[in-house]
């Protein structure tokens, strides 16, 4: 059954949701890409919450003109105003106070929809407002969703995806480093506005499918999720959009399946599990690569400092530098060093005096530096310099 819905077998309805909610995903993962490289990511959650009072007032309006007060694309003009209207906000809050970006998000966040709440309970008590069905744009409702609404959703998260490409580079540039890109002739502010006004389109857009609560979440999940695989922005780009439609498509076919899960937070569950996976097994970033490494790096420790006590004739007590050197053949069985670790040892104990002298030449401070006593020492010095440094220590020569 879920193969059939992921091979858009399912029927019309859900073909329909399926085809959106990737649309939507895509636009959501490339466009938060930029919010998160801005360190803009709680904008998006103003932003929001901001669509509730104009989802309201349109609805009211568009029923005091006797119009269809469930007319989508009046519902979305209404929002994108409101929207708009609260990032004008944050906007002056933060330029023209002395508030914190985020405690001016905080206010408008707090203000706009508290001002939305007590709209949806006018609209609940007016006569035609009981079958209004907006709490849906709280939650997300893809219910009975028309092909008009689908197309909507599909052509505006298509037009931002374009809008993001083509500002792709000006945007980048003022993400990593705003006062390179106003030097460069960039108008900061305006880019920033920017950003915010398509972060400001794909919520709008995405309301009925995923609602104003959960939006945030396909802005923010994807390009995080993202992060731990790649240290290049276009790449990154890439792969949240990738991301997010992915996890769209995913949530919304599983959706399709199991009628009364929710669209909107099945989606979110569903880009939380890339991000978790993300998370533990990005080959950089990851947890398990992370604790490799840090594996590793002890391994190397307590190989030197065994090495070290051979070379000195003290006793080794720690279990794991034991099963270590024994694991590669330089102590056999009963304790006592082999050939190849007596040899192993020696080399490390000289490069221990090397490295005594390194640190004591101020002419040699850059390598010193480099130096971390787990590396044998010709990766760090050429020849001549250990050389040099044998000479003062008195080696014999030859010993390497």
């Amino acid at each position: 059954m879920f193969w059939q819905a992921l091979l858009l077998q399912l029927g019309y309805n859900a073909t329909l949701v399926m085809l959106g909610a990737g649309f939507l995903g895509i636009a959501a993962g490339v466009t938060g890409t930029f919010l998160f490289l801005r360190k803009r990511a709680l904008v998006s959650d103003a932003i929001s919450h901001a669509t509730l009072p104009g989802v309201g007032i349109a609805f009211i309006l568009m029923v005091n003109l006797g119009g269809e007060g469930r007319n989508l694309i009046g519902l979305l003009l209404g929002s994108a105003v409101s929207a708009w209207l609260g990032l004008l906000c944050v906007n002056w809050l933060t330029r023209r106070t002395r508030l914190a970006e985020d405690a001016a998000i905080g206010a408008v966040l707090s203000v706009f929809f508290g001002f939305g709440i007590v709209l949806l309970t006018v609209i609940q008590n007016m006569s035609s407002g009981r079958q209004a069905g907006l709490e849906g744009f709280l939650m997300g409702s893809t219910a009975g969703m028309l092909w008009n609404e689908a197309v909507i959703i599909a052509v505006g998260g298509a037009v931002t995806l374009l809008l993001v490409l083509a500002l792709r580079r000006p945007m980048t540039l003022v993400a990593f480093d705003a006062e390179f890109a106003e030097a460069n002739g960039v108008n900061v502010s305006r880019i920033d506005l920017a950003i915010m006004g398509l972060a400001m389109a794909v919520t709008v857009i995405g309301l009925k499918i995923v609602g104003l609560i959960l939006i945030v979440a396909m802005l923010i999940i994807p390009p995080v999720t993202a992060r731990f695989w790649t240290d290049r922005s276009d790449v990154m780009v890439v792969l949240a959009g990738c991301a997010g439609g992915l996890a769209a498509f995913i949530g919304a076919a599983w959706s399709a399946v199991v009628p009364a899960l929710p669209t909107g937070p099945i989606i979110v569950l569903v880009s939380f599990a890339g991000f978790a996976l993300s998370m533990l097994f990005a080959p950089n970033r990851g947890v398990l690569a992370a604790f490799l490494r840090h594996r590793r790096f002890q391994a190397r420790v307590h190989l030197r400092q065994g090495l070290l006590a051979l070379a000195q004739g003290q006793p080794i007590y720690e279990r794991f530098t034991m099963g270590l050197l024994r694991r590669q053949g330089l102590i056999a069985p009963d304790g006592v060093a082999t050939e190849a670790g007596r040899a192993r040892a020696a080399k490390a104990l000289l490069d221990e005096k090397r490295w005594e002298i390194l640190r004591a030449d101020q002419a040699m401070e850059g390598a010193a530096a480099l130096y971390d006593g787990m590396r044998a020492l010709e990766t760090v010095l050429t020849p001549d310099q250990i050389a040099e440094i044998d000479a003062k220590l008195g080696a014999p020569e030859g010993v390497s």
